[in-house]
């Protein structure tokens, strides 16, 4: 099939690009850096920005799907910078499949879209979206995937993903920001608790979109239309296991210190105050955001995405460690 990735160049999209490329498929990737990985993969890349609608249009037509992936991620910045890329955005990709005739599109989500800074263990996709959001990030991403689920229809088919902390080789994102903070000494144990927690290494991440993407046919027959999924490994590990672990595939030693939970709260609340007044954009060391993903559980039952479009993590989290060990050598 002929295929569009948005964000290509990004870790998740890169993984999806290079399984498309493995079985054959044409692919295309709009991405507003220059990435020759892509080129490498025999993908053609179009530089640009989903929040351009022409430079959009132009790189859908002629494909059969789109993997809308591209995101503004992260934790802290501009309520506005978000919101450009993560809804305007996501209204051009519709709006362009629409204009050129693409009948299916699976949207990358998070299931930060239903997180309500409370312990959420072995929840489904029953679970409402959160009525508050403590970051810009998942309040974004919800409205994007409301809009995404509710354009589903005969003409195009529609689902959306929520992957839950992707990790494994070639991150840029979670696995260095875990490994500078623990070097820097400012990485701590939120609690007493250590919660379980969900995750998906990067290839069960690629396969399940490729999964989801064929069995997301135009017409009422399919039973992902519409829907959106939780996703994840299907074994949740308390949470600074699997971040020792990670550490230790790095060669860094363990964290072991830690903070009361209110502590970290009033923290991430002061320092948000505080950055806001003095118009710093880093994003401060901690947040009220982090300090309950940190201090609570969020494990997902999968088995929507198990019944619906046959989604099996074939990477355990032990044999992820390995390939991430081996990939800091």
């Amino acid at each position: 099939m002929n295929a569009l990735v948005t964000g290509g160049g990004g870790f998740l999209g890169l993984a999806i690009v290079r399984l498309l490329r493995a079985r054959g498929d044409t692919v295309r990737s709009l991405a507003r850096g220059d990435y020759p990985e892509l080129r490498a993969l025999g993908a053609e890349p179009i530089r640009g920005d989903v929040a351009d609608p022409e430079t959009v249009l132009r790189a859908v037509d002629g494909c059969d799907v789109v993997f809308h992936v591209a995101a503004k991620a992260g934790i802290w910045g501009p309520y506005e910078e978000y919101h450009r890329c993560n809804i305007e955005g996501t209204r051009n990709v519709l709006e362009a499949c629409r204009a050129r005739n693409v009948h299916r599109l699976v949207y990358t989500s998070s299931p930060s879209v239903v997180f309500n800074g409370r312990d959420q263990e072995g929840i489904n996709e029953s679970a409402p979206y959160a009525s508050r959001f403590d970051s810009p990030y998942p309040a974004t991403k919800a409205q994007a995937e409301r809009l995404v689920l509710e354009a589903d229809g005969d003409e195009l088919a529609t689902t959306a993903l929520r992957p839950h902390l992707i990790w494994g080789p070639g991150d840029n994102h979670l696995i260095p920001r875990l490994i500078a903070r623990a070097r820097a000494g400012r990485l701590r144990r939120i609690g007493r608790q250590d919660h379980l927690v969900d995750t998906i290494y990067i290839d069960n991440a690629a396969e399940a979109h490729l999964r989801a993407a064929d069995r997301l046919g135009p017409g009422p027959g399919s039973p992902v239309h519409g829907k959106a999924y939780f996703l994840s490994q299907g074994e949740p590990w308390p949470l600074w296991n699997l971040i020792n672990g990670i550490l230790a595939a790095a060669g860094v030693p363990p964290v072991t210190r830690s903070v009361p939970r209110g502590a970290a709260l009033l923290a991430g609340t002061l320092l948000e105050h505080g950055y806001r007044a003095l118009g710093r954009t880093a994003e401060p060391p901690m947040t009220r955001f982090l300090a309950h993903q940190l201090s609570t559980a969020h494990w997902f039952d999968i088995s929507a995405a198990r019944r619906d479009f046959g989604y099996q993590p074939s990477v355990s989290i032990d044999e992820g460690l390995r390939r991430l060990e081996k990939s800091f050598q």
